[in-house]
């Protein structure tokens, strides 16, 4: 039986062309006409709401200032992050240019653009997203869902190699064993997932978040928002540092900042997509309401590049002309909207 609770209302979200569920929880996934470029796919992660500590204990090696004091953040309402960093070709698709100094493979991640380049591209994308809102992560969200309810330096815990991130292997993680520099960006899901389905959180390219930079307090924050007066600036957020910095800069809790117009080889982004109405679901144990990991249910077209599984209900997805086809292993069949 499938229990309720673990699902967003509604589910599937409007915005949707296809969806499922599998070992890291509920995806949905766009497909963006980009003309001579062809359709373009990028699949989304249900994040759940819950509650998390932000920023990094006193005692964590090689720490920042500005990653402190540790405190308690509740995310009240749920969203959908994209599970990669924006591609070339989705940028191209959108924006019908390519920006990027890293060019040869069009699922390497869009550099070379500013975050007001960024505001340009989510307001063009918002025009065929009718159905949700078109936004980054705010700082707060992006940590959360980079940690994936873990609490060491790294999801994948205490250490890293050039296996799992790709940053300047030659500079390791306090005392670590150095490994390759591939002074490049990868192409997406190059490397492993945390296990809300995420990739290249850690590294590959920094990641624009929507607010400004804030100063940590003690004081439990809910929601919190970057709009820190005292600092006299508009400086925004980027987090997850990149193929060019030493290990100790791609921490769950490091923070960096740009300046809207900066634009650089390691700087990028990841969609987030709000409901427009209630998107929010009992606050319960982060990344899954049940705080379960189910057998999946669905299985992944192999479009979406995933593992295959045995099917139950194998993918949901709606045609051209917006009706629903009910796939049941290679047959599908057609239902009413």
């Amino acid at each position: 039986m499938t229990d309720p609770a673990r699902f967003p209302d509604p589910f599937p979200p409007p915005f949707a062309n296809a969806w499922g569920d599998d070992r890291y929880g509920l995806w949905a996934a766009i497909e963006v006409d980009g003309g001579d470029v062809g359709i373009v796919t990028q699949m989304f992660r249900w994040i759940e709401p819950g509650t998390f500590l932000m920023g990094s204990p006193d005692d964590e090696p090689q720490r920042n200032n500005d990653e402190g004091p540790r405190h308690l953040v509740t995310i009240s309402r749920g969203y959908w992050l994209a599970d990669t960093a924006c591609t070339q070709d989705l940028w191209l698709a959108v924006m019908g240019n390519n920006p990027s100094h890293f060019q040869g493979d069009l699922d390497q991640p869009v550099e070379q653009v500013s975050w007001l380049d960024v505001q340009a591209f989510l307001q063009k994308l918002q025009i065929r997203l009718s159905d949700c809102r078109v936004d980054l992560p705010s700082e707060a969200e992006w940590e959360y869902a980079c940690r994936a309810n873990t609490t060491t330096p790294f999801y994948f815990g205490e250490q890293i190699s050039p296996l799992q991130v790709n940053y300047r292997g030659h500079y390791p993680y306090r005392g670590g064993q150095a490994g390759e520099f591939r002074e490049k960006p990868l192409p997406v899901k190059s490397l492993p997932a945390n296990p809300w389905g995420l990739y290249e959180m850690h590294g590959n390219v920094w990641e624009c978040c929507k607010d400004e930079m804030r100063s940590y307090s003690l004081q439990p924050q809910i929601d919190p928002i970057g709009n820190d007066a005292q600092r006299g600036d508009k400086r925004r957020v980027i987090r997850g540092g990149s193929w060019n910095d030493d290990a100790r800069w791609v921490r769950s809790a490091v923070r960096g900042f740009v300046s809207p117009s900066d634009v650089g080889l390691t700087l990028s982004f990841r969609i987030c997509l709000r409901l427009n109405q209630a998107a929010s679901v009992p606050a319960g144990p982060p990344g899954r309401a049940s705080g379960a990991s189910p057998e999946p249910r669905f299985r992944r077209a192999d479009r979406f590049g995933a593992l295959e599984y045995k099917p139950r209900f194998v993918l949901r997805r709606r045609d051209g002309n917006g009706r629903r086809a009910l796939w049941d292993g290679d047959r599908p069949t057609q239902t009413g909207r």
